[in-house]
């Protein structure tokens, strides 16, 4: 149950009152963005919630118990905090946001509506549209580990234990690039396909996922991202790449010589052992299957 601040319940009991709405976005990366609805900028905790941004709420869903409910906020990129360029990076992906009821001529007196973490995110005609999932959207997801035969870990974090940096290359972009396709120099050591299912980062910090990785000649090499770009990247800017990983126990093994933090379970029968049959070449003896 929320308690009205003492001032705030003073000015509502009034005959007229003067309140607005007030969000606080805080990023991931720790970047804290303030806006209001109000027509001149706000400060108080220590943010100044900035007017004239564009932001606007739709009406909103609110449910008792676990139900998880949902708002949505809209804008235009008019405010210099918001590009379209940090939606498309994903940097505003599951930041959170708190809504606040402000009573704009004496901004100390103010309340925390809700909480809510940013979900999907759409970008159409110069205008953004988010949604706003309450907290509670988080029950609704898997927790625990996945039972399966390929590793669940990724790549270079604690579970899995390499060094990640001694697996990355810097290339340079080469022309011929395009949205879905990213030529460049500098990888001619490595062989095709040992970028497969890795990332790719530009120098602004955009990351994309690589689908394949085939070497053209022997200065040049060709990365198919799984999903395009927002725009090609510029012939010549400097870029980071990651090997990829299968999550197979025979790559963890051969590639990375890291079968002992597998985190998989290659042991475990599958569709293909379920549809297999009696071949007689085999031998069912009890023995180790992998080495």
């Amino acid at each position: 149950m929320k308690t009205l601040p003492a001032k705030l319940t003073a000015h509502l009991s009034g005959d007229a009152t003067t309140t607005c709405r007030c969000w606080r976005v805080k990023r991931r990366d720790g970047t804290v963005l303030g806006f209001t609805e109000h027509d001149r900028d706000l400060s108080f905790d220590g943010t100044v919630f900035v007017a004239a941004s564009g932001f606007a709420i739709s009406e909103g869903e609110a449910a008792t118990g676990l139900a998880a409910s949902a708002d949505e906020v809209t804008g235009g990129f008019s405010s210099a905090a918001i590009r379209e360029a940090d939606l498309a990076a994903g940097r505003f992906d599951g930041a959170r946001v708190e809504e606040f009821l402000v009573n704009w001529t004496e901004p100390e007196a103010h309340m925390r509506l809700n909480l809510r973490e940013i979900g999907e995110v759409g970008r159409a005609g110069g205008v953004f549209r988010a949604e706003l999932r309450s907290l509670a959207h988080r029950l609704d997801q898997p927790q625990g580990r996945v039972y399966s035969r390929r590793c669940d870990a990724a790549l270079g974090d604690g579970r899995c234990g390499i060094d990640i940096a001694a697996w990355q290359a810097a290339a340079t972009v080469a022309a011929g690039s395009d949205q879905g396709t990213v030529v460049v120099t500098d990888l001619s050591g490595f062989a095709t396909g040992f970028f497969d299912l890795g990332r790719l980062m530009l120098a602004d910090g955009i990351e994309a996922g690589i689908e394949r990785h085939r070497r053209i000649d022997a200065g040049l090499a060709e990365l198919v991202l799984w999903l395009p770009l927002e725009a090609p990247p510029p012939v010549g800017s400097a870029i980071t790449v990651t090997a990829g990983c299968d999550k197979r126990f025979a790559t963890c093994k051969a590639r990375f010589a890291n079968a002992v933090n597998f985190r998989g379970f290659p042991h475990l029968p599958g569709p293909d052992f379920a549809y297999s049959y009696v071949d007689g070449e085999r031998t069912h003896d009890g023995g180790v299957l992998f080495e």
